[in-house]
């Protein structure tokens, strides 16, 4: 599908997958650069476009299937009556500042072919949502040239950084080496655990799930694992502060994920360090602290991280977020660090965060984008800066609309407010 010589394929028509409304027209096409995308565009257009930011980041190549998984999980957008547009970004693996890149290229691709939209508004889900906020900050007004967006939207935020974001998966594998020593094993070629996996691994998702099996039993039902393992897996989870559903999701994105991002776009530096952190809640914390693997950050490494990743709040945007409490995979606590970036920054009051009661990552209720979408708009066309009451009485109105089925329903909590990374994720020396 990538075009023969660099420009990018126009639009062309394709079926709607289910369950974006049979009325809407949808598109795929190439960005040029070797991206893949999917444009949704409902019957009756409210003339307002909504730029999606997809989660991972993955480290296969691009796959139109990916952007196509988007616009299904997201119909609710085209149901709500947006417009909808989703990269898969021109490569896989870590690259905010890239994603950010080819999120605006395909919002010029839609301009051309389907004229320009009263406003548009940009939503990141999960890394998408530092994707989000890197493109709100890149593509700022500057002199008489206006923003291309006019709202931003976070959900599930992987926010603050690449340091903040990923630094306690190296926790996770220093410490899960300590209790299991079976990723490596002792009779496999050693290496340091930051650089995720040597780049000649046979190493298979499947042989990572199967050691972590024996070690822990996870994958077992809790009546079938030895003492051994239960006691295992309880420090495992007790120490880096996951849950036992999310265990293996983590440790494999600290594998090949951290795999691509040190020797692929890092040229084999390290970014994460773990030099003075103290580890609490094992049954031997002394032990613990005094065996686990020890590493420096290379200053420039993480340096290079941050600058691709991390965001300045420097963002004229009005910005609303939503995050699930027991998010299992973006820790909730991500949320906090973002608000002192933007409190920093001085944007801090074009910022409105929301908390669900939710224990779910990749996606939250039907009824909570809607209302999320309608109170940014009147937010951008109003000036009625949104509330976290008024998110949740938007929702409860809309959830007899949107959630048809009732297993969803409005979980938005008002009064809730994380607390600071650090709560969750040791600090470390600089």
């Amino acid at each position: 599908m990538l075009s023969a010589h660099g420009a990018p394929v126009a639009p062309r028509p394709a079926t709607c997958p289910a369950p974006v409304p049979e009325a809407a027209r949808c598109y795929t096409g190439e960005d040029g650069t070797g991206a893949l995308y999917w444009i949704a565009v409902p019957k009756d257009w409210n003339r307002v476009l909504v730029m999606h930011a997809h989660g991972g980041p993955e480290t296969g190549p691009p796959k139109l299937q990916r952007s196509e998984e988007d616009l299904k999980r997201w119909a609710v957008t085209v149901k709500a009556g947006y417009a909808w547009a989703g990269s898969t970004y021109r490569r896989g693996g870590y690259g905010v500042t890239m994603a950010a890149e080819d999120t605006e290229r395909l919002r010029r691709i839609f301009v051309r072919h389907f004229g320009r939209p009263r406003a548009t508004l940009l939503h990141g889900q999960s890394y998408g949502a530092g994707v989000a906020a890197k493109a709100a900050e890149l593509y700022a007004p500057a002199g008489d040239t206006k923003s291309p967006y006019d709202g931003l939207l976070l959900t599930s935020g992987v926010l603050g950084g690449g340091s903040s974001a990923y630094e306690f998966r190296l926790d996770l594998r220093v410490v899960y080496q300590y209790v299991c020593r079976n990723h490596p094993k002792p009779d496999e070629p050693q290496y340091p655990l930051w650089m995720g996996l040597p780049m000649d691994s046979k190493l298979t998702r499947a042989d990572l799930a199967a050691r972590v099996k024996e070690c822990t039993g996870v994958g077992l039902p809790a009546a079938q694992r030895s003492p051994e393992q239960t006691a295992r897996l309880k420090t495992i989870l007790s120490v880096v502060k996951i849950q036992e559903r999310s265990l293996l999701g983590h440790l494999s994105w600290a594998t090949w994920l951290f795999r691509d991002l040190v020797q692929t776009r890092l040229n084999g530096r390290n970014p994460f360090g773990n030099i003075g952190v103290v580890y609490q809640g094992s049954a031997d914390d002394a032990a613990l602290n005094a065996g686990v693997a020890r590493y420096a950050s290379d200053p420039q490494a993480k340096g290079a991280l941050a600058a691709d990743s991390r965001p300045t709040g420097r963002s004229a945007l009005p910005t609303v977020g939503l995050h699930a409490i027991d998010d299992p995979t973006a820790f909730v606590e991500l949320a906090h660090a973002y608000r002192r970036i933007r409190d920093a920054a001085g944007t801090g009051e074009l910022l409105v965060q929301s908390f669900s009661t939710e224990r779910e990552h990749s996606y939250l209720s039907d009824s909570e984008y809607p209302a999320l979408f309608a109170a940014l708009l009147d937010w951008i066309d109003k000036g009625e800066k949104p509330t976290p009451e008024g998110l949740a009485q938007r929702c409860a109105a809309l959830q007899a609309h949107y959630d048809t089925d009732g297993r969803n329903g409005c979980h938005i909590d008002p009064e809730w407010q994380p607390p600071a990374l650090e709560s969750r994720v040791p600090p470390r020396d600089p």
